[in-house]
């Protein structure tokens, strides 16, 4: 289950990666083992089925859900059982286990029954509690051509809350199939969301009481995983269905989620029994912080620095505790709470000061969902709190200790956000992207020669993010392990850099932050006979950032946008002077480019190497784009300068 909803995205794919599916209930004849090895040679098994099936009715005149997964699975190796011999699945208080079964069908068509399962809390490494529990087992008997067969079957306590369907999984799926079976009474949507979404066959028919939809993926290919890539509900295909409306027991029909507005009632009923008063000791807090202060900005910057600073963020994720914000007067006193629970304390809190302060449901960029196309409960996996200040909205997220007031966090960049202005009117607005002038990284380094190489002095400016950023890691950075934190962070040249000193400048301002630093670095430039020959490139970068195109489909995500300079200073030595400089070089295309710039400025030598970024994800028909920017590159890396003696 979601902070707010039923359940995270990452327990889902959880779920639907472990729990496999039987086409029916009874044993589907396996597919000849020779055959599925010839097809799927790198693959230890093979998903022979997924379906999951809903019945979706009504029951004491409200919408009623039921649902099971019927699963299969053929072992292609033996060595499939280290691997994948453990499977499991999840329930809640919301999503309730009705019943299951697991076996494993030998080679000879003998059943062996599943007899011990273990059930534990399914806690993710940041949730401090959570009542979403994992049930686990092992198939008995796992050899090549063993099929494993799980059957599950739940009720969903609330229909509002139904879970997305994952056609693809960690291993390849002949058949991956949902199939929704619906009164006529009851209005259904649904949405194909990720990629290959045109390999999902659609299938719409009815019978006297219901609507039947099926949704089939045959051939599934194995989800991959890659670096940098966003949250999987962008690139995994799946198909999210939900109830529109329904017929009452009076026959009238009934608005369930038909649009933003029924959403926004159902969400706003979980605010409806908190912050009724303010505690005495809350409000000798906001007294104190904002004691002969008038403009509500300065309340504001006070009350969030605050709230940052003395309430800590731990995760709870507990039946409709992962819905109902808690009080700010309990949140005041424990002095840690959850995502909601911090904008619950600020909303009171400025809202007290006199600063209209409102609650605020918001995805973070993990989801791919808007409240505009999409209005469901899923869009929303965050809470934060938004002020207005001269006619402007503010987002802040309590959560985030270095966030800086006026800046969204960015993981909630170009996101909408539904702000509760009250019980009825609500307002949905996008969370702006920061502008890459405004994250910014300048790190200048300067050098001189010496008798074993060189040696020189760093400085390193951020600013926005990046500066932010920094700021985090510092906070939980290990202290007795600083020097070698450090090292790694000024490392350039070579593996033999040194580092001598360092000293760290934290700037009044909390989007700024400057570093230092002395280094040495031995065998680096290379003397023969009157000349020196040395490579200014301390840094290569993006050497391990080729896309493996046009195999690679799902997107790079990028934290944010930003701006790059790398600066290099080598002081010519007196008595010498500089026999060859490179040409400088710049190249830009429609997806992104660098700019390479050799200069001489007096007694120096200067390299300037600039990089940017103006998207937040970068798609599979910008790769081959990408590449040519990496293949112009990389063959100025290997540039390299002399200077000879007068």
């Amino acid at each position: 289950m979601a902070t707010f909803y039923l359940l995270k995205p990452s327990k889902l794919y959880f779920l639907l990666l472990l729990v496999f599916l039987s086409l029916a209930s009874g044993i589907t004849k396996a597919q000849d083992l020779e055959t599925l090895r010839k097809q799927f040679p790198d693959e230890k098994a093979v998903m022979l089925n997924r379906v999951y099936e809903y019945n979706i009715d009504l029951k004491n005149g409200e919408p009623y859900v039921e649902s099971k997964e019927l699963q299969q699975m053929e072992y292609l190796l033996g060595s499939a059982t280290a691997y994948m011999g453990k499977f499991g699945f999840s329930h809640s208080d919301f999503h309730k286990l009705a019943s299951y079964e697991a076996f494993t069908q030998t080679p000879d068509n003998k059943k062996l029954k599943v007899s011990d399962f273990k059930t534990n809390s399914d806690k993710e490494s940041f949730v401090f509690y959570d009542d979403v529990k994992e049930t686990t087992f092992y198939f008995p008997g796992v050899e090549p051509g063993a099929i494993g067969n799980l059957q599950v079957s739940w009720f969903d306590k609330d229909p509002h809350l139904l879970s997305p369907f994952y056609f693809t999984g960690n291993v390849p799926t002949l058949n991956s199939e949902v199939k929704l079976t619906v009164s006529k009474d009851i209005t259904l949507k649904y949405q194909l969301f990720g990629l290959d979404t045109a390999n999902i066959a659609v299938n719409v028919k009815s019978d006297r009481h219901n609507n039947i939809y099926t949704f089939q993926y045959k051939n599934c290919p194995s989800d991959k995983s890659y670096d940098n890539a966003p949250g999987f509900a962008w690139y995994s295909p799946h198909v999210v269905f939900y109830i529109v409306d329904y017929k009452n027991s009076q026959g009238a029909r009934t608005s369930y989620l038909s649009n933003a507005k029924d959403l926004y009632q159902l969400s706003y009923n979980y605010l409806k029994a908190i912050n009724n008063q303010t505690t005495p000791e809350l409000k000798h807090i906001v007294d104190s912080l904002t004691k002969g202060v008038t403009a509500e900005e300065t309340k504001a910057r006070n009350i969030y620095a605050w709230v940052q600073k003395n309430i800590k963020y731990v995760a709870f994720e507990d039946g409709m505790g992962g819905f109902i914000p808690r009080d700010a007067g309990l949140v005041c006193n424990r002095r840690f709470g959850d995502c909601k629970d911090m904008a619950s304390i600020l909303t009171e809190m400025l809202n007290t000061a006199g600063v209209k302060a409102y609650f605020t449901w918001i995805g973070t960029r993990d989801l791919p969902y808007s409240f505009t196309k999409t209005p469901l409960p899923l869009v929303s996996n965050h809470m934060i709190c938004t002020i207005k200040l001269n006619d402007k909205f503010i987002f802040l997220d309590g959560t985030d200790p270095t966030c800086v007031f006026g800046t969204p966090p960015s993981a909630i960049q170009d996101k909408e956000a539904m702000i509760a202005v009250n019980e009825k009117e609500f307002q949905i607005l996008k969370v702006p992207v920061i502008e890459k002038s405004k994250n910014v990284l300048v790190d200048s380094t300067w050098i001189e020669l010496t008798q074993n190489g060189i040696k020189g002095r760093v400085k390193k400016d951020f600013s926005g993010y990046f500066a932010t950023q920094m700021h985090g890691r510092l906070i939980y950075w290990d202290k007795k392990n600083m020097d070698e934190i450090m090292e790694g962070l000024f490392e350039r040249g070579s593996n033999k850099f040194k580092l001598d000193t360092f000293n760290i400048d934290r700037k009044k301002t909390a989007g700024e932050f400057s570093m230092s630093a002395n280094f040495s670095l031995p065998d680096y430039a290379k003397k023969l006979g009157d000349e020196y020959y040395l490579n200014l490139n301390l840094f290569k970068f993006f050497q391990n950032a080729h896309i493996d195109y046009p195999k690679r489909k799902t997107p790079i995500e990028h934290d944010f946008n930003f701006e790059t300079k790398y600066v290099t200073l080598l002081k010519v030595p007196d008595g010498y002077k500089v026999s060859y400089l490179p040409q400088s070089k710049t190249f830009h295309n429609k997806t992104w480019g660098f700019d390479l710039k050799y200069e001489q400025k007096g007694k120096y030598v200067i390299l300037t190497q600039e990089f940017d970024n103006d998207t937040l994800m970068t798609t599979n028909d910008e790769f081959e784009q990408w590449n040519k920017v990496l293949e112009t590159l990389f063959p100025l890396y290997k540039e390299t300068l002399s200077l000879t003696k007068i």
